[in-house]
């Protein structure tokens, strides 16, 4: 892996800036770009030379034989990719681009297409692990596209993730990704009715997700979401906007596949409701407060006030 290679990256959200962080530190030159200009020139100036910041995909595609992107929707990906000064305008015969957002499968089987017809290789691959993943270079990569082409960028993806999984051909990583989210936030959602039931009838909360824990319900994302909604902290991990886009792409997919996803709808409503009541930009834990709400009660304590009763 010890060769340098020329790279770029578009995106530099609060999954893709520390992803670009870690190519940097595995020795890459990176060629980035984002929509807030600000944060492609902030991480330049960090990486003491090694990161340019570029005016436009296109130029990151010109400089670069293997670019990532990781927006936020199939609409802002079909823009970096095709709009004007996109990376189709700059990319080279035989790069890759590599698009790790969530997105539609449609529009990635649509996306390889075109861009082989120039000559340019394409790979879906989402990842998961939210914030701590992409900072701590543990994400999970799923994904889609020709095996060799695969291969070639694996190492890469490497210095960003830990578990890299091939799930076949293009479009079946992002299938993949929407497949491993329906499971959360269904379990997101089941998890809200049970502690709010729990605490409501009187069991207190946090034995309530210790006998979860030592049960056969117990489950990662209770691990992980249990403790930030005891201190009523709901700084974003993973918002409630961009998992209900990920569910409206769901349930699309089940409606071309002919597949009924009824907890899913459910669980989509519940969602918007949250984003209406304006908690979009909040982690997805605060999904909590709507049915707090209609429960009249509340789980947990912001943590100034816990430290005062110690």
């Amino acid at each position: 892996m010890g060769a340098m290679a020329q790279l770029g990256f578009l995106g530099l959200g609060i999954m893709g800036y520390p992803m670009a962080q870690h190519l940097l530190m595995a020795g890459h030159s990176v060629a980035l770009w984002s929509h807030t200009a600000g944060k492609a020139q902030k991480l330049a100036a960090e990486s003491g030379g090694a990161a340019s910041a570029c005016h436009s995909p296109k130029e990151v595609a010109a400089k670069s034989e293997v670019v990532f992107l990781c927006v936020g929707d199939t609409a802002m990906s079909e823009q970096v990719t095709f709009g004007p000064g996109g990376l189709i305008e700059g990319a080279k015969r035989g790069s890759v681009i590599v698009d790790c957002s969530t997105v539609a499968p449609s529009y990635v089987r649509r996306t390889a297409k075109i861009l082989q017809e120039k000559g340019v290789n394409f790979l879906d691959a989402p990842v998961t692990g939210s914030k701590a993943g992409a900072e701590g270079g543990t994400l999970t990569f799923m994904v889609g596209g020709d095996s060799s082409v695969y291969e070639k960028v694996k190492p890469f993806m490497e210095n960003m993730g830990k578990q890299i999984y091939h799930c076949g051909g293009v479009g079946l990583g992002s299938h993949a990704k929407l497949s491993q989210n329906l499971l959360l936030c269904n379990l997101l959602q089941a998890f809200n009715e049970c502690i709010i039931l729990a605490t409501k009838a009187g069991v207190d909360p946090h034995l309530m997700v210790d006998i979860l824990q030592n049960s056969a319900a117990r489950t990662g994302m209770v691990a992980a979401k249990a403790p930030a909604v005891f201190k009523r902290d709901f700084s974003t991990n993973f918002s409630v906007r961009w998992m209900h886009k990920d569910i409206g792409l769901m349930l699309e997919t089940g409606n071309e596949l002919n597949v009924p996803l009824p907890l899913t709808s459910l669980t989509q409503q519940v969602f918007r409701a949250t984003i209406a009541k304006g908690h979009g930009d909040d982690d997805i834990c605060s999904t909590i407060k709507l049915l707090e709400e209609i429960a009249g009660v509340q789980i947990g304590t912001p943590s100034e006030d816990s430290s005062k009763k110690l």
